[in-house]
Formats: structure tokens, C-alpha cells, sequence
């Protein structure tokens, strides 16, 4: 098993990677296990698929283990959804020593992971990412929050899980389409971080079917863990786990919420980044090209009707924009991201250009 440990003091906690992980919950959770309710928040079909089978595993283990679940879709990160747990689980006599088991995608996890931070001022909860967006990104670092009209993850907090339990033969159930998606985050950690990394997924594109799912998830949360390690509040250096993700997240309210899958929306986004970073002369022509070469390796839908000025007024809105100053994260080189306060208006508008 993969132990990587993610560094904030006595907030410090270990994101766990293995294949077949979920039938060892029970035992790497056992010491954690005082005669509390264990909640697991997750979707019907995903009860189905792993999460009967892990609630009788661990009832077997002498837990109590009960469940509720969510709406699939993006539609689940909604007020009405998190207040319709918070009173469900007053029903269920919860209280302050229950822990929540968020088995699901990003949006469990930001759900539940909310619903923690917030249910009688703070229970601890554990993350089970279902998807590899989820494994590598959502699931690590404590970013909770729901969705409201005016964008995306405008209302949560910043609170820690207990930790992070990935098994990445979940991969195997999952349709191609939403596997290929959450490759798009993966690509941003070579991008930002590491450009071997990058080197390596673009040769490992080449043949999806081989793809070593469990090496590249192990290496992305490395990153992530170091990075979060580093900068827990996005202060400065978290900032660059955003790559793509001020357009990314603008495209997602333009088109609907779950129209456009996140991944898809953060690799069309990244392109709108090379191109912004190339322009600005950050980046250079051939390494602009060597990364968007990387990015159509994957199947991204069409996104050609869409208004610039609608996209711009996302934007604006975007969590990283701070005392009307947008912070927007470019490419020094590939390997190498950075953040500007220089981007016009215009320039991000021409951007999109790139993916029409």
C-alpha cells in the first residue's frame, strides 16, 4: 500500500493508495472505530455497486454503519440538497462523534465533506473517491462547498478529512468517458509541477487501454499533497492547482452544470491557459504545442456556441479573484506554473478562440 502523507501539523493525515482498498477499510479503520455512527454519504447506484458490500463489511467489523444518498449530478450541490442531510441526520440521532464516509465523486465529496465541516460546528469524515477526478484532486486538501446560481463552489470551507482512501480498480466500473475526463486534472499536475510527469501521460495516452492508472494517481497525489502541505488556505502556491480551472469552471456555468463534465471543462481550459501563457511569453510556441498535443489526446466535447462576454462575467466571479484583482494561473514552462495579475479582459475573451 501506498502511504503519502499530506503535512498540516496535528491536522496531518495519510491519503492511502491500493488496488482492491475497499475491502480493507474495515481493518485500516478499526483503531478509529469507539463505538460511533458511521454515515456514508454517497449516490444509489454507487451503494449498489460498493457501498452494500462495504456498510456490511464493516458492520461485520463491529461498526455501525448507516447510509444516505444524494442526486447524481451537479445538481446535488445544492442548498436544498446539504440542509436536506443536515435534518436527516438529526433524525438518525447523529451527533457530534459520528464520522461520515464520503464514498463517491467530486461532488459526494464536496457535499458530505460540507455537511462535516458544518453539522453540529465539525465532525471528522473520511474521503472514498469513486472517480479518478475525485482520486487525484476533489477527495484531497479539505475544499468543500456547494454551488449556488451565481457559480460554482461559492458557498463551503477549507476543512480537512481524517483521510483519503483511493483504490483505483473503482476505474474499472466507471464508463471510458468519465475516466478519460478526470485524466484532464492529471495532465495539470505535469503541467504545473512536474514535466516528466507530463512526458510520461502523454506516452501513456497512446494507449488508453494501457494506461497505469494506479502509478499516475499515485504520482498526482504526491503533488497535491506537497502542494496543499505548502499552502492549505491558496494563499500562494495552492493557487496553481486552479490551471485551467478560471475558464474551466466559467464554461461549466455557461453550458448547465453537468452538461460538461468537470475534467473536460478543466483540459479546455488549460488550453485557454497555454495560449494566454504563450501569448503574455511565458511559455513557447513548441512547448504550448507539445502540451495542447498532450490535451486533444482526449475526446473533449464541441464547445463552439458559447458567448465571450457571458463566459468574462463568470469569470469575474471566480473564487480566485480577490480585491477585483483576478489571480490567473499561466505556465513559465511546462513543469513550471506560476500566477499573473496582468490578463486583460480581452485577452481572455481571445482565448477562447483556441477551443471553438
Amino acid at each position: 500500500m501506498k502511504k503519502i502523507e499530506l503535512k498540516l501539523g496535528e491536522r496531518s493525515y495519510n491519503i492511502h493508495v491500493e488496488s482492491d482498498l475497499l475491502k480493507k477499510i474495515p481493518e485500516i479503520l478499526t483503531e478509529q472505530n469507539h463505538g460511533q455512527k458511521w454515515l456514508i454519504i454517497s449516490q444509489y447506484n454507487l451503494m449498489e455497486l460498493f457501498g452494500f458490500d462495504l456498510m456490511m463489511n464493516l458492520k461485520e467489523a463491529n461498526f455501525e454503519c448507516d447510509y444516505i444518498t444524494l442526486p447524481v449530478g451537479e445538481a446535488a450541490k445544492s442548498m436544498n440538497e446539504f440542509s436536506r442531510i443536515i435534518s436527516q441526520m438529526i433524525e438518525m440521532s447523529c451527533d457530534r462523534s459520528t464520522t461520515i464516509l464520503a464514498l463517491g465523486g467530486g461532488v459526494v465529496g464536496d457535499v458530505a465533506g460540507f455537511v462535516a465541516s458544518s453539522f453540529m460546528r465539525g465532525i471528522e469524515y473520511y474521503q472514498i473517491p469513486s472517480t479518478l477526478l475525485a482520486m487525484v484532486d476533489s477527495s484531497i486538501g479539505g475544499k468543500t462547498g456547494i454551488n449556488i446560481a451565481e457559480g460554482k463552489n461559492l458557498v463551503g470551507s477549507i476543512y480537512q478529512p481524517q483521510g483519503v482512501l483511493v483504490d483505483p480498480t473503482i476505474l474499472d466500473s466507471l464508463p471510458r468517458e468519465e475516466v478519460i475526463s478526470g485524466l484532464g486534472e492529471v495532465i495539470k499536475y505535469g503541467a504545473i509541477r512536474d514535466v516528466d510527469f507530463l512526458n510520461n501521460i502523454s506516452t501513456w495516452l497512446d494507449d488508453i487501454d494501457s494506461f497505469p492508472f494506479e502509478k499516475a494517481v499515485e504520482r498526482a497525489c504526491e503533488i497535491k499533497a506537497e502542494i496543499v502541505s505548502l499552502d492549505e488556505r491558496e494563499d500562494g502556491l495552492r493557487r496553481l492547482l486552479n490551471f485551467g480551472h478560471t475558464v474551466g469552471h466559467a464554461l461549466e456555468a455557461h453550458f448547465g452544470y453537468g452538461r460538461l463534465r468537470h475534467g473536460e471543462a478543466v483540459s479546455l481550459g488549460m488550453k485557454c491557459a497555454g495560449w494566454i501563457s504563450k501569448e503574455m511569453g511565458f511559455l513557447s510556441e513548441t512547448e504550448n504545442k507539445t502540451l495542447n498535443q498532450t490535451i486533444d489526446k482526449l475526446t473533449l466535447p464541441s464547445v463552439s456556441k458559447m458567448d465571450p462576454n457571458t463566459i468574462l462575467s463568470y469569470v469575474k466571479k471566480d473564487k480566485k479573484v480577490r480585491n477585483g484583482i483576478l489571480h490567473f494561473v499561466v505556465l513559465d514552462a511546462l513543469g513550471k506554473g506560476n500566477t499573473t495579475e496582468l490578463i486583460s479582459d480581452k485577452m481572455i475573451k481571445d482565448s477562447l478562440k483556441v477551443i471553438q
